[in-house]
């Protein structure tokens, strides 16, 4: 398989936006660009079993993006934690389906991205649904972070 192309992402963040960009757009070569390039990386989407390095990982988006971008994605309430050449992002994803007008819960995603020699570069991605109601959208709280 020929080597992916580099972009640099200067940042996890940076990584991240690059990530959920792919995932709404359909976009392969961005999102295969997103993650690094080493065996044991995973990606665990909901309900679905662990998918272990580039080959079965680029096989599972493929298959996802087979119809063309079909949803937007929301990405709210990130945890982070952050380190020299590590960082963990929990979120909540919620996706909304142009033309349907039923409500999908939320999913929980946790992104775990290590900085390379090439930059920022994302080695798991888990996915799971959420329990109804544990979005502060959902309960209808503002919570102020300072």
């Amino acid at each position: 398989m020929p080597k992916k192309p580099l972009k640099f992402f200067t940042t996890s963040t940076d990584c991240e936006t690059a990530f959920y960009d792919a995932l709404e757009r359909a976009d392969l070569n961005l999102m295969m660009t997103v993650w690094a390039d080493e065996p044991g990386i995973v990606c665990i989407h909901p309900q679905g079993p662990r998918l272990a390095g580039f080959t079965a990982i680029r096989g599972s988006f493929t298959e996802i993006f087979s119809q063309g971008p079909n949803a937007k994605v929301k990405v709210s309430e990130l945890r982070k934690h952050q380190g020299q050449t590590l960082a963990i992002h929990s979120v909540y994803e919620t996706f909304t389906l142009p033309g349907r007008k039923e409500t999908i819960p939320p999913v929980l995603a946790t992104n775990v991205y290590l900085l390379t020699p090439h930059g920022w570069r994302m080695i798991l991605h888990h996915a799971s649904h959420s329990p109804k109601g544990t979005t502060v959208e959902e309960q209808g709280v503002m919570r102020i972070l300072h």
